[in-house]
């Protein structure tokens, strides 16, 4: 256990300390503090339920004699729980909240590294391409890519080249650029000596030592005068260049690199002077070795994207915003790979594969699930429920940075103007994840599970567009399946325009605030999140399923097409038992049987990928998602045989 230092700032928060079973501070961070560095003295783990003196408290105990125990932890009270109409009601949440600092650190991730030696290409017009390359020069090792003309510099301190971008790809350290000369005069031959503006008849050459070719008649004369240099030349063939560059500054105002999550190294600022300055002042600081958390896992083997050259799934291609998944066939086998580089760690891909192949791992679902556990059970024995019907809290999911962001003005909104702004509710429990398109139906199934009686999706309006999609998709497939159990609807998006829309939250918080907690769904479960999605996603189905008001039809609740649970159906005419589907099936769901031709299905394994039914010579399979009871989703069920005559 910890020691948990909690603080009312300033009685600022209606704080008891009999509800919390901790002794109450009131100015930790002031007259106080020498109860903090007392603590440093002790030999247990010290929490600090407060952030916003993170830096002071982390200072005092580098400067201490006694080397920590473990690395400080800190917990937001006030903005999440303390700041609010009804804080008063919020020890549950505190206590739940100071509880999850008591779990293990996650397992260490593979790390990426990057490695940058400050080569900068510069595209864009030549005034402010050359503009910058004087700025940045004496620190960087500068390349310019002049897409307007204009004068060139007399000195050759570092290469201009001009033309059109044709393609840019990579990443910090990798950048590829492709470009294409669009004038005969190439700049990297050319000595600027002017002997070409000089005997120009048509003063079709100036000092940006290229060829105004709708003034020029082509005389020539400026071949002639460079004969002994080359650089000029009309009948060019060989027209395509490229260079490899750790850093890009694309000034152009229709940027080479269009997709919303843009590489790391690359800046594409356009012609806005503020955030120019802006992108160069990051750019200095990107020089040398870097490296992040591979986010992912894959595993090909459960993997559905293609099977016989046939292509099945492609969710986590279609949803990547940063294009660092591909996909790739080998001997009619195909697979999703991932560049780790490229990758940024929104965790959409996990949300939307069907198998589990794309896992998610910083931290895993597994870990996630311990957390979300600790929260549930917390709150739910603090106020005494642990039956269907009994209240049970919300979960606010949120991305870590801009979401933290976002609730944090919430809470503050709700401090200066509380007959204005509401803050989180004592139910609604904030839960921070590294991204919100990381979040998918087993975690939130998962949560229910453990007693949460809802969840709540807060997007903060810095998303890519396809990952709003995703979550919406994926809330709507929660909801048609806690509705059809008698649930209700019990998955919400809340969709902030940005870290400063406090309204938005206040808006949704005010009506679940008059709506009250809502209940229990089941008992709450023992079980641990898997590592694996399909075995978390059945548990946490199978006990939604086991404690539903409401039974399922017979035939099953037909599912949006999206859905990655469901059976096939087959036209038993025109099948020819022929096999191929069973040998496309990359997750066991069809079967064969070796004695007597037979096929036969496990709706539990289908991820609904459409292998079988791309496959299929004679077009004979369809699919159907859908829910089934938890009898038929384990039954090995016989789709064909070959009768004998």
């Amino acid at each position: 256990m910890s020691k948990k230092l909690v603080c009312d700032c300033n009685r600022s928060m209606p704080l008891d300390p009999k509800e919390l079973g901790l002794p109450i501070h009131t100015a930790l961070c002031r007259q106080e503090v020498g109860q903090f560095l007392n603590a440093l003295n002790e030999s247990e783990p010290i929490v600090v339920a407060c952030t916003q003196e993170r830096a002071l408290f982390s200072e005092l105990a580098t400067q201490a004699e006694k080397p920590l125990v473990a690395p400080l932890k800190f917990v937001n009270i006030r903005e999440m729980a303390g700041w609010s109409k009804n804080a008063t009601e919020a020890h549950p949440k505190i206590k739940a909240l100071l509880s999850v600092t008591d779990l293990p650190e996650p397992d260490p991730v593979p790390i990426v590294d990057y490695h940058s030696d400050g080569r900068i290409l510069i595209i864009g017009p030549g005034e402010q391409a050359l503009y910058w390359a004087e700025q940045l020069g004496q620190s960087l090792e500068v390349n310019v890519l002049s897409t307007e003309l204009s004068p060139l510099p007399t000195g050759r301190s570092y290469p201009v080249f001009t033309g059109k971008m044709t393609s840019l790809e990579g990443y910090l350290g990798r950048f590829i650029a492709k470009w294409e000369l669009n004038n005969p005069i190439d700049p990297e031959m050319c000595t600027r000596c002017g002997a070409c503006v000089a005997v120009c008849p048509e003063n079709a050459i100036d000092l940006s030592f290229q060829i105004d070719l709708d003034k020029c008649k082509s005389h020539r004369a400026c071949v002639t005068a460079c004969a002994g240099i080359g650089a000029i030349n009309f009948d060019r063939v060989e027209r395509s260049r490229e260079g490899e560059f750790d850093l890009i500054l694309d000034l152009q105002t229709n940027p080479s690199i269009q997709i919303s999550q843009k590489p790391q190294g690359y800046f594409a600022p356009g012609s806005d002077r503020f955030k120019q300055s802006m992108a160069a002042s990051q750019l200095l600081g990107m020089v040398g070795e870097f490296e992040k958390p591979k986010y992912f896992v894959y595993t090909e083997k459960i993997c559905a994207h293609g099977r016989n050259g046939k292509v099945g799934c492609s969710a986590c291609i279609d949803v990547c915003s940063t294009q660092a998944i591909q996909s790739v066939f080998k001997d009619g086998q195909g697979k999703a790979e991932v560049n780790p580089n490229l990758c940024m760690g929104c965790g959409a891909c996990a949300t939307v594969c069907p198998s589990g192949a794309m896992r998610y791992n910083f931290p895993s679902v597994a870990y996630q699930g311990r957390q979300i556990k600790a929260l549930a059970q917390t709150y739910l024995s603090t106020i005494g429920s642990s039956k269907p019907g009994q209240n049970a809290p919300t979960v606010l999911i949120h991305s870590q940075q801009a979401g933290t962001t976002l609730l944090e003005n919430v809470g503050r909104a709700a401090r200066t103007k509380p007959k204005e702004v509401v803050g989180l509710p004592g139910f609604v429990i904030p839960f921070a994840v590294e991204h919100i398109a990381s979040t998918g139906i087993d975690l939130w199934f998962g949560a229910m599970s453990y007693g949460f009686g809802e969840v709540v999706l807060l997007l903060s309006g810095d998303e890519d567009p396809g990952y709003r999609s995703a979550l919406t998709e994926q809330a709507d497939l929660a909801n048609s399946i806690t509705q059809a159990l008698g649930y209700g609807l019990r998955v919400r998006c809340m969709m902030a325009s940005s870290s400063s829309d406090v309204d938005t939250v206040n808006r949704v918080m005010m009506e679940l605030l008059t709506r009250k907690a809502q209940k229990l769904m089941a008992p709450p479960a023992s079980f641990a999140l898997a590592t694996q999605k399909r075995e978390t996603l059945e548990m946490s189905l199978e006990h939604l399923l086991q404690f539903a008001p409401q039974a399922l039809p017979a035939e099953g609740l037909p599912l949006p097409a999206h859905s990655p649970l469901g059976a096939i159906v087959v036209n038993k005419d025109a099948c020819t038992l022929c096999m191929s589907c069973v040998g496309a099936c990359p997750e066991g769901a069809l079967l064969d049987n070796p004695d007597e031709p037979q096929l036969s299905f496990i709706e539990k394994q289908c991820v609904q990928c459409g292998l079988c039914e791309q496959t299929c010579p004679e077009q004979a399979i369809a699919l159907s998602p859908r829910l089934s009871s938890i009898e038929q989703r384990k039954q090995k069920v016989l789709l064909n045989i070959l009768m004998s005559m």
